[in-house]
């Protein structure tokens, strides 16, 4: 299959930034940061008003985005083209499947041509529907605006919502009386977004975030009261954890979690108990980690005690939950990993992982006996929701693959039934049989075998010939499914292959597989997408130099380490938020989520091991003089994540020291953070521009 070609433009001279030599020693060894001087003084002011960036920054930036300009320029017609067929593959008007709770079922839609969710209620069983809010009309004249939480009361007459209008993810909470539609007067800002209720629905409780943007506070609103008035329920102390609220699904406890990535505590609310005070489950132990439900007389906890790399279930009694009195309910299985657990009035549900693909277990608590949840395809993406019940014997999954559309099924856990609720709607029109899907296994250096999702048109013939997109992450154990993604058929049907790279640092293959992709074994996550990249061209899926890197946020930093490693297989990079200023990022203990990614990268300061870790594979420290790919960095400046000046200082070194190749290019959102566009089709937008960058670095670029 042909790609339209698209125009060809003179490119202007790249911007250049000018080098500010700043210099500093770390464990005897010297480090200059030419660009350190685009980190302006009062970050944390400008996370909340954009509008106090130094003037010099800001025209540096401003001079990147008009650079960007001139490298789409030619393209607007087609980018338009573009969001227009993933428009047409939308929905407009879809909605979620009714969620019953209660008197009512819960729900969210969009209205033709809306930009924003409405969140919705009906009779239980069937009826007139009630807007409870209206997201497009909230978000009305405002250059940005994202839905945080919208939590409806226990008796049903109030919602708390949580809405940010910065990108820079300070929540204000606001609370909503559903029979009049008015807002109450009172507001709870500086949050993480989310409410949990109270059970006599006289307050709630939320997370509060610091002057470094980490959500360290518990705190108890009862309404009627001002917010200077709330109660401190909880204060973590140490800056490496982050707190975040739960519930259990019996509703009978609030959890409040204090975490990083390897280590948890986890304290029980009572919540029907508005003057209650939190009751520690299991003091946090190094690498401990669990979660907790509820049943009865008894905690379930999943958690890796006693070795169990891959988890296990434990029981524990509500009056002593410590560890000393846990006994296992599903024990350990080697390769297995238990991903989640949910416990209802007869049934214990949990969602496990073999082999990088995702089955369902039900387990009845009366008898022992369990039965699961599975499918036949290469590759499939698979979840459930217990929704907001706990005496049900229905739970609701979501299936799909790389070729087959999501699908809902309510499965009922006596009888084995199920009943189809929706399947996803692609109104342009989509058939399964004009695709293929799918696993294939790449040799990393070390021997491992590294799995590869894909999807191609059926008659893509393998010859090598074909572009392809690849995608990785590989951090935080965050694993990749392989999901039905209607944006990716704009790609596919101009005759890309789309892969999905599960390399070391997710869990696709387990605990273990995360663990050998951090701190000191963190060189495998890279080492792994090239050998993924390298395993499609072996198997006549692609050529080297015609494979487009794309990532993300850590996959951004990934994206930047590879564009080192491997410069010759990528014929262009991707690279969203992209956390490549890694070294600076992890010295600088002031940042927002500095102290809690220790675990996760190490301490360069404290550790020197860790800092010579870091050091020899932080992207933005390792730019050599070499030819580079086309590269396309986009970025917002009211991320607290990924701070604007980490792809900023990556390009400009990039430009500075690279030999050929390029161009580099710098979008940067002057009105959004870490997640971009908050409107749908605004976003849209935003895939349509890296999906031409990736066109045209097939294409080749006229400089």
């Amino acid at each position: 299959m042909n790609i339209e070609r698209l125009p060809l433009h003179p490119l202007p001279a790249a911007p250049s930034i000018p080098a500010k030599p700043h210099v500093f020693d770390v464990h005897g060894v010297r480090i200059q940061d030419d660009y350190a001087w685009l980190k302006a003084e009062n970050w944390k002011d400008v996370l909340k008003d954009p509008s106090v960036l130094d003037s010099s920054i800001r025209a540096a930036l401003e001079q990147e985005n008009a650079y960007a300009a001139a490298a789409f320029s030619g393209t607007e017609e087609f980018q338009t083209r573009l969001v227009a067929e993933m428009r047409g593959r939308i929905k407009e008007d879809d909605s979620t499947v009714p969620e019953p709770d209660g008197p009512f079922a819960y729900f969210t839609r969009y209205r033709e041509g809306g930009q924003h969710p409405l969140v919705c209620r009906q009779p239980r069983d069937g009826g007139p529907e009630t807007i409870m809010l209206d997201g497009d009309r909230e978000a009305e004249g405002r250059p940005f605006f994202d839905l945080g939480g919208a939590d409806h009361s226990p008796d049903h007459r109030l919602m708390a919502w949580g809405a940010d209008i910065k990108g820079s993810e300070y929540f204000t909470i606001r609370v909503r009386d559903l029979e009049s539609g008015a807002d109450l007067p009172e507001e709870v800002s500086q949050t993480s977004g989310g409410a949990v209720w109270l059970n006599d629905s006289s307050g709630f409780y939320y997370v509060e975030l610091d002057e470094n943007h980490r959500p360290v506070r518990v705190k108890r609103h009862l309404l009627g009261t001002s917010a200077d008035e709330d109660q401190v329920i909880y204060e973590e102390k140490d800056p490496g954890f982050f707190v975040k609220l739960g519930i259990t699904q019996s509703n009978a406890f609030v959890l409040i979690e204090a975490s990083d990535h390897e280590t948890s505590e986890i304290r029980l609310l009572d919540r029907t108990d508005a003057s209650a005070s939190p009751r520690i489950v299991e003091p946090r132990t190094p690498q401990l980690k669990y979660d907790v439900e509820h049943h009865g007389d008894s905690l379930i906890i999943l958690t890796n005690a006693d070795g169990s790399e891959d988890f296990k279930i434990v029981t524990a009694p509500v009056a002593t939950p410590g560890r000393a009195n846990w006994k296992d309910l599903v024990p350990y299985r080697p390769g297995t990993m238990i991903l989640s657990v949910v416990a209802l009035a007869r049934y214990l549900v949990r969602l496990e992982r073999e082999n990088a693909n995702p089955r369902i277990v039900l387990r009845e608590f009366a008898t022992g006996r369990e039965e699961s949840v599975a499918f036949e395809e290469e590759a499939y993406s698979l979840g459930f929701s217990a929704g907001y019940e706990f005496d049900t014997d229905v739970i609701r999954y979501h299936y799909s693959s790389m070729t087959t559309p999501s699908e809902v099924i309510d499965y009922h856990l006596g009888t084995g039934e199920r009943t189809f609720r929706k399947r996803q709607e692609v109104p342009s029109g989509h058939n399964p049989a004009d695709y293929v899907t799918r696993r294939l296994f790449a040799t990393a250096p070390d021997g491992e075998q590294v799995p590869i999702s894909l999807v191609h048109r059926r008659e893509v013939v393998l010859d090598g010939s074909a572009p392809c997109l690849l995608y990785g992450y590989g951090s935080y154990g965050m694993s990749m499914p392989a999901s039905f993604r209607t944006g990716i058929l704009s790609l596919v049907d101009r005759g890309f292959v789309y892969a999905i790279a599960h390399i070391r640092g997710g869990t696709e293959k387990g605990w273990r597989w995360y663990m050998d992709g951090k701190r000191e074994k963190k060189t495998n996550t890279f080492r792994d997408f090239v050998a993924c990249g390298e395993a499609l061209v072996q198997a006549g899926y692609t050529s080297p130099g015609r494979i487009v890197a794309h990532g993300g946020s850590a996959g951004g930093m990934l994206m930047g380490a590879v564009a080192n490693l491997a410069p010759d297989l990528f014929a262009g990079i991707i690279a969203e938020v992209p956390f490549v200023d890694v070294l600076n990022t992890m010295l600088d203990s002031e940042l927002p989520l500095t102290p809690p990614e220790w675990p996760e990268w190490g301490n360069p300061a404290a550790d020197e091991t860790a800092f010579h870790t870091i050091l020899s594979y932080s992207p933005y420290d390792n730019v050599k003089p070499q030819a580079y790919p086309a590269i396309l960095a986009l970025a917002g400046l009211t991320d607290p994540r990924v701070t604007y000046w980490e792809p900023a200082k990556w390009v400009a070194r990039l430009r500075a020291t690279m030999t050929g190749g390029g161009p580099v290019v710098l979008k940067l959102n002057m009105e959004a953070g870490h997640a971009g566009a908050a409107g749908r089709f605004d976003r849209l937008e935003e895939v349509a521009l890296a999906y031409t960058f990736a066109i045209r670095c097939i294409q080749g670029f006229q400089n």
